[in-house]
C-alpha cells in the first residue's frame, strides 16, 4: 500500500511518513512559531527514536527522543552562550553523566541532577585551575580536592562551594596547613608547618594564629649590665598581643647583634668631624631610645673558642679569633659569606659555614660555638657566651668619640704665647702619629684603639626568618647594653688568700 503524505493541520508542514493519518517514521517538521524544527524519526504521531531539535538561533538539540521527550543520550548546543553538553538527558533535562564544555574554556565531566552539577564530577575552571570531588545544586560540596592556578593544593571537606570542615593545604611554596576550616579560612584547632621552618600548632581564627607571636621580647627589661672580658647571654621571648609567652610556635629565626651609639653633631663642629662622619658606610639605625646607632661587632665564645660576628653584614661570620682564650688583636679577616652560593647566609643551629670545617676539630660536637642566628624553641631562645669584640681597624665611632673630647674648648689661664706654642706641639705630635686619632704616643693609641671601651652599647634582636611568616616580620627588639671595666682582684684580697694557705 502506497504511503500517504499529507500535511498535518495546526502545522506549518509536515514532510515525511504517514500512517493512518500519522506521523511515523522518518519526516521533517516545522513548527507553527517557525522558531522550532524536528528532523527525525516518528512513531505514532510522536517523535520516537533518533532526532535533530533545531531552533531558529542555531543552537540544537541531537539524540535520542521518548514518546516525544527528549530521553536518553544526546547532545546540546546553546548558540547563545557557546555552551555544549554531551551525555545524558531526563525530562528534556541534563541528568545523569555528561560533559559540558563552555565557551570561557570552563569544563565539567561528571554528574547532573536535572540540569545542575551534582555528584561526582571533575570541574576544570576558566583560571586552569582543577577540582575533582563531590557536587552539590553546582556547587562544590563534600569531599573533594582543588589544584590552583599558583600551585597550592587543597584536599579535604567542601560546603557549598567554600572550603569548610577539615582539610589540608599544601602551598606552592612548601608549606603545609591541616587542620579546621571555615569560609575558606584557617580556623579552630590546626597545625601550619611553614617554608621557612616554622611551625604552628594551636588555634586560628581567620586565617591568622590565634596564639601566634606578635613581638619579640629581650628578658630582662630594657638595661643589661655586664663586665669587660665575662661573656654573657641574651635571653629572648616570643610573646603574642596578651603578652603570653607563644609556646605554640617553633622554628622563628632570630638574629642579635650589638651596636654602638653615634654622636649627635651640631652645625659648629668642624668640618673635619663631618667629613668623618660621612666616611661611615652603613646607614644609621634609629632606636627606641631616642638616638641612633651603627653596627658594633660581636661575638661568641665557647669552650675556649671565640667566633666574631660581623654585625655590619647579618647571616655573615666575619672573624675568627684563635683558641687560645682570648681575642687575638691581629686576627685575620675571614671572607664574607658569598651571596652567590646559593644560600641565605650560614646554616643555623647544628652547622657551621663551609669555610669553618676543621676549626673546631677535636672538639666535642656540643662544643661547637652557637651561630649568631638561632630558632625559636616552644617561643623562647637564649644566646649564650657572647662577648664585645675589639673594634676593627680605625673604628670610626671611637675615633669621632675622641675628636669631640678633644676639641672641647677649656678655660686655660696659660699666655696666648703659651697657647699657641701648645697647640704647634700637638699638631706636630698629629702628624708624626701613624694615622692614630690620639695625642698620647703610638704604642698607647695602638692599645686604645682595639679594646672595648666601658661604656653604654645596644643590643638588638631581629626576626631574619625568611619568607616571613604569613608574610610579615615581626619588629626588632632593643636593649641597653652597660658595659663595665673588667672585675679585679685587690691586692689585699690575693694577701688574704696567700695568708689563708
Amino acid at each position: 500500500m502506497a504511503v500517504v503524505k499529507k500535511q498535518i493541520r495546526n502545522s506549518r508542514y509536515y514532510v515525511g511518513g504517514v500512517t493512518n493519518l500519522t506521523r511515523n517514521g522518518f519526516g521533517v517538521y516545522v513548527y507553527p512559531n517557525s522558531f522550532f524544527r524536528y528532523e527525525g524519526e516518528w512513531s505514532k504521531g510522536e517523535k520516537h527514536g533518533h532526532g535533530k531539535l533545531l531552533m531558529k538561533d542555531g543552537s540544537y538539540y541531537e539524540g535520542e527522543f521518548v514518546h516525544g521527550e527528549i530521553e536518553g543520550n544526546g547532545s546540546r548546543f546553546w548558540a547563545k552562550t557557546g555552551v555544549s553538553y554531551s551525555g545524558q538527558f531526563s525530562g528534556g533535562e541534563l541528568h545523569g553523566c555528561g560533559v559540558m564544555q563552555k565557551g570561557n574554556g570552563e569544563r565539567y565531566k561528571g554528574e547532573f541532577s536535572y540540569g545542575l552539577r551534582d555528584g561526582n564530577g571533575f570541574l576544570l575552571d576558566k583560571d586552569g585551575q582543577t577540582y575533582e570531588g563531590s557536587f552539590h545544586q553546582n556547587k562544590r560540596h563534600g569531599e573533594g580536592q582543588m589544584h590552583y592556578r599558583n600551585g597550592d593544593q587543597y584536599e579535604g571537606c567542601w560546603l557549598l562551594d567554600q572550603q569548610q570542615g577539615h582539610g589540608v593545604m599544601r602551598f606552592g611554596d612548601g608549606s603545609v596547613y591541616e587542620g579546621q576550616w571555615r569560609n575558606n579560612l584557617f580556623n579552630g584547632q590546626g597545625t601550619m608547618i611553614h617554608c621557612s621552618g616554622i611551625i604552628y600548632e594551636g588555634l586560628w581564627t581567620n586565617g591568622r594564629p590565634l596564639g601566634g607571636a606578635s613581638k619579640v621580647v629581650i628578658e630582662g627589661g630594657d638595661v643589661l649590665e655586664v663586665f669587660q672580658e665575662t661573656p654573657f647571654c641574651v635571653e629572648v621571648q616570643l610573646q603574642t598581643e596578651a603578652g603570653e609567652k607563644a609556646t605554640g610556635e617553633n622554628g622563628r629565626v632570630l638574629q642579635i647583634s650589638t651596636a654602638i651609639r653615634l654622636c649627635d653633631l651640631s652645625p659648629s663642629t668642624p668640618a673635619s668631624l663631618l667629613k668623618m662622619m660621612e666616611d661611615i658606610k652603613e646607614t644609621p639605625i634609629p632606636t627606641p631610645f631616642g638616638f641612633q646607632v651603627v653596627s658594633y661587632p660581636l661575638m661568641e665564645r665557647a669552650f675556649g673558642s671565640q667566633v666574631f660576628i660581623d654585625t655590619a653584614a647579618p647571616l655573615a661570620v666575619a672573624a675568627v679569633a684563635a683558641k687560645s682564650g682570648s681575642a687575638q688583636a691581629d686576627s685575620p679577616l675571614l671572607p664574607e659569606w658569598e651571596s652567590g652560593s646559593g644560600s641565605d647566609g650560614p646554616p643555623l643551629v647544628g652547622g657551621t659555614p663551609s669555610y669553618l670545617d676543621g676549626l673546631f676539630a677535636g672538639q666535642e660536637e656540643d662544643s661547637t660555638p652557637p651561630p649568631a642566628n638561632q630558632r625559636v624553641e616552644e617561643g623562647q631562645v637564649k644566646f649564650k657566651n657572647l662577648l664585645l669584640a675589639p673594634p676593627p681597624h680605625d673604628f670610626i665611632p671611637y675615633q669621632l668619640m675622641d675628636e669631640l673630647k678633644r676639641n672641647i674648648k677649656k678655660p686655660s689661664n696659660r699666655a696666648p704665647t703659651d697657647r699657641l706654642v701648645l697647640s704647634q706641639d700637638k699638631n706636630s705630635e698629629r702628624r708624626s702619629s701613624t694615622g692614630s686619632c690620639f695625642t698620647s704616643n703610638t704604642k698607647k693609641s695602638s692599645i686604645d684603639s682595639r679594646s672595648v671601651r666601658p661604656g653604654e652599647y645596644v643590643i638588638m634582636v631581629k626576626d631574619v626568618t625568611n619568607p616571613p611568616f604569613q608574610g610579615q616580620t615581626l619588629s626588632p627588639a632593643f636593649a641597653l647594653l652597660r658595659l663595665f671595666p673588667a672585675k679585679t682582684k685587690s691586692k689585699n684580697s690575693q694577701t688574704d688568700k696567700t695568708k689563708s694557705k
